[in-house]
């Protein structure tokens, strides 16, 4: 064992104390999550150092470094397979964990004097990068400092859409942040000529509205190189109770695009030694109007994505979108009913959606709604409604009802609870429509699809709103279909949708 991951090891024990006697509300404050050793070594080894194996200095960044894991993992990388000095530059706020990081830097230092230098700058690493001539045009920092290599795991923080750190960065912010983007988005702009950054995040970034202009900018200055994804949510981070769908990505300022991007898996964080991998081209990573990033895993989702990206619009572009179900139960009880009266509506549940319909009543309680405020009703038409969510564990992720206006003709509006999604159009659907898009949504490749583009259990409107659909007489003649064959199976929608697509 050498001297550099022997200092490894004890800088990883010297942690593991640190988060025993710290109590994790007061670590959560920083949006504070500790990298553990596997993770932090597998991260390093994500780097390609041959290029830059012969320069005389290399430098490193570590924004957000905590106890210094990274750091050390990336410095022994770098120290056993060079011969450059390492110049580390460690960002670091939380006035607990300097101590240790200082500790833990010198550890480093003693071991290779000559060949380890390190600087920790107790500073907001988004705002004393930006020195407020730019006015979020964050390329012209105020230390305007460039590094090699830049390893982060940021902090996993809201922030509101008014603190400095958002009005740093309005070209990548909409809504309320996350600092772990901020963090990210800022090291792009740190990052030498062909210098790479491996950051462990949240995957939540990949898709939606929310990050498109983060996305934009990531993908815009940067290529997609690797992506590391676990198939457990609950063991990536060792040491910490983390329930996140997390992912390691490594990206390298260049021009370039690459043909394909490396894409691995592991079960955990535990063992890194053999992991699934799959060459997948880029072109099916990065995809869409909106940039999404997709993270297929096997030959089968490639060509799934190539399948479905050929078709030629989205839902709004032929008059149809999904939408959030209107009513938040327990905030609005003084409108809720147990039965049917005059002046009540029908309020369509999760519990509703069975068997490829919405079957109403169902003798659940509060099904109606009594209210006259027009926000909270929707008229009574034909819709296709889908489960906003779903367990981890289900066959399925799109579970969808079929929803006719002639079977509840005494309502001019109904409503629908916010747990639930559905199909609205500008100009009433017809009954085919409504079954051809049922075909859609309760087919394997749509369902693949979406679990290709979101990992997380939640059905999102907007997300579905950007997937491909064939045009409207396309989805009419795959109603047409379903209707005359009254098998509302998963094998029937395929079947239909096989021979249309």
């Amino acid at each position: 064992m050498t001297e550099a991951i022997y200092i490894l090891d004890e800088i990883c024990l010297r942690t593991d104390r640190f988060i025993k006697a710290m109590p994790k509300e007061l670590r959560k404050e920083y949006g504070q999550f500790f990298t553990g050793v596997h993770t932090a070594r597998f991260m390093a080894s994500m780097f390609d150092i041959h290029a830059a194996s012969s320069c005389d200095t290399l430098k490193l960044l570590d924004a957000g470094a905590g106890s210094g894991i990274l750091t050390a993992a990336l410095a022994e990388r770098l120290l056993n397979d060079t011969q450059s000095v390492i110049c580390a530059t460690c960002y670091e706020t939380d006035q607990n964990i300097i101590p240790l990081l200082a500790e833990n830097l010198e550890s480093l230092k003693k071991a290779h004097p000559d060949r380890f230098e390190s600087e920790i700058i107790r500073e907001n690493y988004i705002l004393c990068n930006d020195n407020g001539e730019s006015h979020g045009l964050f390329e012209c920092t105020g230390r305007k400092e460039r590094f090699d290599f830049i390893i982060g795991n940021p902090p996993y923080k809201k922030i509101s859409a008014d603190s400095p750190e958002a009005k740093a960065m309005p070209h990548v912010c909409h809504g309320a942040p996350n600092l772990y983007f901020l963090f990210m988005a800022m090291g792009v702009s740190q990052l030498n000529e062909s210098a790479e950054m491996v950051y462990i995040i949240p995957r939540s970034w990949t898709s939606g509205a929310y990050f498109e202009k983060f996305r934009h900018y990531l993908l815009t200055r940067t290529t997609l190189e690797h992506i590391h994804l676990f198939e457990s949510r609950d063991k990536v981070f060792e040491k910490e109770s983390v329930l996140q769908e997390t992912m390691i990505v490594k990206v390298c300022n260049k021009k370039e695009i690459p043909s394909e991007v490396l894409i691995t898996t592991t079960p955990d964080s535990k063992n890194f030694s053999n992991p699934t991998r799959i060459q997948s081209p880029y072109s099916a990573v990065v995809a869409g109007r909106r940039e999404y990033v997709f993270l297929p895993t096997n030959e089968k989702e490639i060509e799934n994505l190539r399948r479905l990206n050929n078709l030629p619009y989205t839902m709004p572009e032929i008059g149809i979108r999904m939408k959030t179900g209107l009513v938040v139960d327990f905030r609005s009880r003084e409108y809720l009913r147990q039965e049917k009266a005059p002046d009540t509506f029908p309020l369509i549940y999760c519990t509703h959606i069975r068997e490829g319909h919405v079957k109403f009543p169902a003798g659940r309680e509060n099904e109606y709604l009594a209210t006259s405020r027009k926000g909270m009703l929707q008229p009574n038409k034909n819709y296709l409604f889908i489960k906003r969510f779903t367990a981890k564990e289900e066959p399925r992720r799109l579970q969808c009802g079929i929803y006719l206006k002639r079977n509840m003709p005494d309502y001019e509006y109904i409503s629908s609870q916010n747990k639930v999604n559905f199909v609205d159009s500008d100009k009433e659907m017809s009954e085919c429509a409504v079954f051809g898009l049922y075909v859609l949504f309760n087919s394997r490749p749509y369902d693949l699809y979406y679990r290709i583009l979101n990992g997380s259990t939640q059905v999102n409107s907007t997300e579905i709103n950007t997937m491909p659909v064939p045009p409207m007489d396309t989805i009419e003649l795959m109603g047409k279909e379903l209707i005359k064959t009254k098998d509302f199976s998963e094998e029937s929608c395929d079947r239909i949708l096989n021979a249309h697509i």
